[in-house]
């Protein structure tokens, strides 16, 4: 169940619009609407939609409709229908009552059409398709009027008539509204307002209806028949707005809804076309609609992306007329804030190196206690066993360190969180000299407090080896390496991210992570925020990557030219330019169609092996030493 709804506090224009209207009385009370077409899925964008026009109804103590203007019947669906329902409730909105289709319509769109002809306002037209497009004329050449402009009224009603009779074969005939074909606004060169489809199934009227109203004409006259009174749409209908007008004001609708447009929402590293995220989709370059990296309500749920954050992030934005590219940034901040607050802490090991504590006090405590929030002490607590034998991270330990570096080294201390000071005596390396074992004393005398008369600077996280859940990580990552994909002519498929997935297979995470559910978020420390995925089972936990603890994009993009220096040191963990990568298999699964140009794969894998982040943090030996350690260790395999 979605949490509560916080109103939008912010004034934009357009909330001053309305208000400006409820405080003269040209209106009594508030109606918009959301009116999405099901012919996929939702995405950002439409979030940002949802948040203004439900928010700003329920603000002001008005009401907000969700209607499918599916006028297309042969790319709607009732998938679609009920993904976009799920996901205006998960971000906390409801419509308040039956839910409405244009086609609910079509019977007084029909008599409207009806009406428009005895006005002589309509006639039916001829011309193909191409030959409509041809008069039609440019942007500096003025359209021609159609031969078939002049009928009269009679002869418009009766073909009218037939064309709904199915007398007359697709493209036969166009209804077309008689405006101007000279306008400057080319959407207002004698409009077509129906056209003929057969052989399509209309997931609401069957095949009731061979003859479909457009968009343009749909739209307002359905506005106007739910007492809309002011519809919120994006800026590239700010030119259709004359139609829009036009229509509701040449038939008998009980109302004239004021059209009212804002900026689309522009995310960088992204991309928003439907047609580009189907061909993501189509060309198995993610893994469905709901992937994680893709920009859809469905993928952000799945990535652990909350519906306050979202709310929180359209809010941030605000409202406006201008068109601007938003920093991803500002979407990652929004969860960010919200998970900090509310995601309890866990500890996971994502690159396993085995530690044996060679003199654990007989006396040690069998668990020790860890808090589950730092900040909200309401979380309480939980208890972390504690073993002769533990997993650390790989790139928690230098044998040679560089300038800073506050971790494990050879003769070194640092602390185990909520655990002992641990120093490091002995290095174990297999054959090749990878390191695959640490052996560690423990000073007896830290648990909870310092030790006497030094001071030890680091501390790490860990988990037992015994009682560790083995569990696959998803670490995500944008989708794009370049802010606005496809930009110029540039095909958007070279600038995709090779290492926009890396599973690992093989992270080692602390038991109480064991009855974690599907959706539960955490913050991993010193890792990021995660969330269960569907696909985890309890003999096989799955783990996303929401978002790291900071923006480490910039910085890579920084280091990306130095990333020579970073290459060797990085153990290469499954990669996927494309579709998911497989759990177990080590290679990586590439997509070739994905990769798009070499040269863009080779910069975002630079970028990757700078950060030595994720599995770029030991070497693919070190990495198999480590698996063959879990089951030395008697740990779980």
């Amino acid at each position: 169940m979605a949490d509560s709804v916080s109103m939008p506090t912010r004034t934009h224009f357009i909330r001053q619009i309305v208000q400006d209207d409820l405080a003269s009385g040209k209106h009594t009370t508030v109606v918009t609407r959301f009116p999405p077409e099901p012919n996929g899925y939702l995405h950002i964008g439409h979030a940002k939609s949802i948040v203004l026009n439900f928010g700003l109804a329920e603000a002001l103590g008005g009401v907000c409709n969700l209607r499918f203007d599916d006028t297309n019947p042969g790319k709607e669906s009732p998938e679609f229908v009920e993904s976009i329902k799920a996901d205006v409730r998960w971000l906390g909105f409801d419509w308040g009552g039956r839910v409405r289709f244009a086609s609910d319509y079509f019977e007084q769109l029909y008599g409207f059409a009806v009406e428009l002809i005895e006005q002589s306002l309509a006639y039916v037209c001829d011309l193909s398709g191409e030959e409509t497009r041809a008069y039609r004329g440019t942007l500096t050449e003025p359209g021609r009027d159609s031969p078939f402009r002049d009928r009269s009224v009679e002869e418009n009603l009766d073909l009218f008539r037939r064309m709904r009779a199915g007398e007359f074969p697709d493209g036969a005939r166009t209804l077309r509204a008689k405006i101007d074909m000279a306008s400057p606004n080319i959407n207002l060169r004698d409009p077509v307002l129906y056209r003929i489809r057969h052989g399509v199934i209309h997931h609401q009227t069957g095949s009731e209806w061979c003859l479909y109203p457009t968009y343009d004409y749909t739209h307002p006259i359905s506005d106007a028949l739910e007492g809309i009174t002011h519809s919120l749409c994006t800026l590239e209908f700010e030119d259709h707005r004359p139609l829009y007008d036009w229509c509701v004001s040449h038939v008998s609708v009980p109302c004239q809804p004021r059209q009212i447009e804002f900026s689309r929402l522009n995310l960088e590293y992204t991309v928003m076309s439907k047609r580009l995220l189907t061909q993501l989709v189509s060309e198995q370059i993610v893994d469905g609609w709901d992937d994680p990296r893709m920009p859809t309500i469905a993928g952000l749920r799945r990535r652990g992306y909350t519906p306050g954050a979202m709310r929180g992030f359209c809010e941030r934005i605000g409202v406006t007329k201008a068109d601007n590219l938003v920093e991803m940034g500002m979407l990652e901040s929004a969860i960010r804030d919200e998970l900090d607050a509310s995601a309890p802490r866990a500890m996971a090991v994502l690159h396993p190196l085995r530690v044996v504590l060679t003199n654990l006090p007989a006396d040690a405590p069998a668990a020790v206690e860890a808090r589950n929030h730092p900040k909200d002490e309401a979380m309480g607590v939980r208890e972390l066993p504690l073993s002769a034998v533990l997993w650390i991270d790989r790139s928690d330990f230098e044998e040679t360190p560089p300038k800073g570096f506050k971790r494990l080294i050879p003769g070194g201390e640092v602390r185990l969180r909520n655990a002992y000071v641990i120093r490091c005596d002995e290095v174990v390396k297999d054959a090749d000299g990878v390191v695959i074992e640490l052996r560690c004393t423990v000073d007896p005398d830290t648990l909870g407090k310092n030790p006497e008369g030094r001071k030890v600077k680091g501390v790490i996280h860990w988990v037992p080896a015994e009682t560790a859940i083995h569990a696959e990580v998803r670490l995500y990552d944008r989708l794009f390496t370049v802010p606005q994909p496809g930009a110029g002519d540039r095909d958007f498929r070279a600038d995709l991210n090779p290492d926009s997935l890396r599973v690992l297979s093989g992270a080692m995470l602390e038991p109480s992570l064991a009855a974690a559910e599907p959706g539960a978020r955490f913050q991993f420390e010193r890792e990021g925020y995660f969330v269960v995925d569907p696909d985890s089972t309890p003999e096989r936990p799955v783990f996303n990557r929401t978002v790291t603890l900071r923006d480490t994009w910039a910085k890579a993009q920084d280091n990306a030219g130095q990333a020579g220096a970073g290459q060797g040191q990085g153990a290469r963990s499954q990669r996927a330019t494309g579709k998911k990568a497989r759990s177990g298999d080590g290679n990586a699964n590439a997509n070739g169609k994905a990769n798009g140009k070499a040269n863009a794969k080779a910069n975002a894998k630079a970028k990757h092996d700078a950060k030595q982040e994720g599995s770029g943090k030991g070497t693919d030996k070190a990495q198999a030493a480590s698996a063959q350690g879990i089951g030395a260790s008697g740990g779980v395999a």
